[in-house]
């Protein structure tokens, strides 16, 4: 089924209100972030087995091995941004798509980079067919950025990083903010905001606990696609 050509009735929408009220429960309080969320359809980007769940709080597997992230996840993320509308935003691991489509109905222009060709392939099939924003989407090794349209005003990482990498830091702009899962088996999440012009000119705020996949080099494909 192409991607405008995807069902998305009133019975999903009442899921989706559900889940705006759940995530209002644990604590997200940012409404641009939980508008987003109310108008994404979660189950368009969730595998044909797992449809049922689509709207559940949980992380959900989807191809190469990846998963798209519980919505608390995608909420908490994307609050700690502190975006405001037309900001250009980098998001290392498009994956399915959710976090990227969520962030494009925020108003911010998004920029996604996926190492998986097939995963990017599907991700960008569906953004451009509907209309969630200003996505562009990248077959790119997240660990090298994308400094071609940079600085950015913020950068969100949907995969765990042993450690804060050093290039993508030096892509954001001044008084820019990176939210990042910092760690191995378990991330904490963590907010890092550029101060200065050297390495030294970064604030680290850190917050809760999390599980990623774990952020990876290089390209798992045939080709560099823009």
């Amino acid at each position: 089924m192409t991607p405008h050509k995807r069902v998305d009735d009133y019975l999903h929408l009442g899921h989706r209100r559900r889940l705006v009220q759940h995530l209002r429960s644990r604590g997200i309080v940012d409404e641009t972030v939980l508008a987003a969320i109310g108008q994404v359809p979660r189950h368009w980007f969730v595998a044909q087995p797992y449809q049922a769940l689509a709207y559940e709080d949980r992380a959900l597997p989807i191809a190469s091995g990846q998963t798209i992230s519980q919505p608390y996840t995608v909420a908490y993320q994307s609050s700690l941004l502190q975006a405001q509308p037309r900001m250009k935003i980098l998001e290392i691991g498009t994956g399915s798509g959710y976090q990227a489509a969520v962030l494009g109905k925020m108003d911010l222009r998004v920029y996604s980079l996926e190492r998986h060709e097939s995963l990017y392939q599907s991700a960008r099939s569906l953004l451009e067919h509907a209309p969630f924003g200003k996505i562009r989407c990248f077959l790119r090794d997240g660990n090298k950025g994308l400094p071609v349209y940079g600085p950015y005003d913020r950068i969100l990482f949907t995969a765990g990083a042993a450690q804060l990498p050093l290039k993508l830091l030096d892509q954001l702009a001044l008084g820019g903010k990176m939210i990042i899962p910092v760690g191995t088996k378990q991330q904490v999440m963590q907010r890092i905001t550029r101060t200065g012009a050297d390495h030294q000119g970064y604030t680290v705020e850190s917050f809760d606990k999390f599980r990623f996949v774990p952020f990876k080099r290089g390209l798992v494909g045939r080709q560099v696609v823009d």
